[in-house]
């Protein structure tokens, strides 16, 4: 392995470990747009790793790969979510169910976890990259965690988004990408289920005045959906002679 090689390997290590602090960052952020901001940075990072192992395995097909992810997962889904978010007026996501310093200390834990599952499986692995499976099923784990630890259904997809980045930089590490018609079939089902969020987010909104997953509407909502009270009409009192 040259020196151009070796290079390359670190690089990919390096962007794997950013990929992960991404990770960390949407489990801690509050605000909407914050979180789409850092998906769309996390599929970026996706794009140069697929880039990279495509270049250096001298795979074409991962060219194709990396060129999808930058259409879909950096370009049409943010900008899909950004819209959903502004139509909705959401800006402040506090929908978080675990407090802070417990969600960082338990990430964490499952990083730890991830890298002591990983080790033994990255050994017998012969890709050029398979020393950043930890750091995909890590990333896997903390995006499972910030699923599970939000209210929020649009939090939940972005949780969701980024367990498919932990996914396909794995496949992408270890087995240097799936095959074309499998990466077409979730490229095609991501897109299709965020569309589907987007409808029935907007039908929820009209609905109701909360759109916590699974939570009860607000009594404002509520007052508002029932309109005002009219009063009774009084009925005359007839005196007795």
């Amino acid at each position: 392995m040259n020196d151009l090689s070796t290079v390359g390997l670190q690089l990919i290590d390096l962007l794997a470990a950013v990929s992960l602090l991404l990770a960390f960052g949407l489990l801690i952020q509050r605000r909407l747009t914050a979180l789409i901001d850092f998906y769309a940075l996390q599929s970026l990072v996706l794009v140069i790793v697929t880039s990279l192992v495509g270049w250096l395995t001298g795979q074409r097909h991962l060219y194709l790969s990396a060129a999808l992810t930058m259409v879909l997962k950096v370009l049409l889904i943010p900008i899909l979510l950004y819209r959903l978010v502004r139509r909705l007026r959401l800006e402040t996501s506090h929908d978080t169910l675990v407090k802070l310093p417990a969600t960082l200390l338990l990430g964490l834990l499952l990083v730890i976890f991830a890298f002591d599952v990983a080790r033994p499986i990255a050994q017998l692995s012969t890709a050029i990259a398979s020393g950043t499976l930890g750091i995909a099923l890590a990333g896997i784990l903390v995006g499972f965690l910030m699923m599970i630890s939000r209210s929020r259904a649009i939090s939940q997809v972005i949780a969701f988004l980024a367990m498919e980045n932990g996914v396909f930089l794995a496949a992408t590490a270890v087995t240097h990408g799936m095959p074309m018609v499998v990466e077409l079939g979730i490229a095609v089902d991501v897109l299709i289920g965020v569309l589907i969020l987007g409808v029935f987010l907007f039908h929820l909104q009209d609905a109701a005045d909360s759109l916590e997953a699974g939570g009860p509407a607000s009594p404002t909502a509520r007052l508002e959906r029932s309109g005002p009270e009219t009063p009774k009409p009084r009925k005359a009192r007839t005196q007795t002679p």
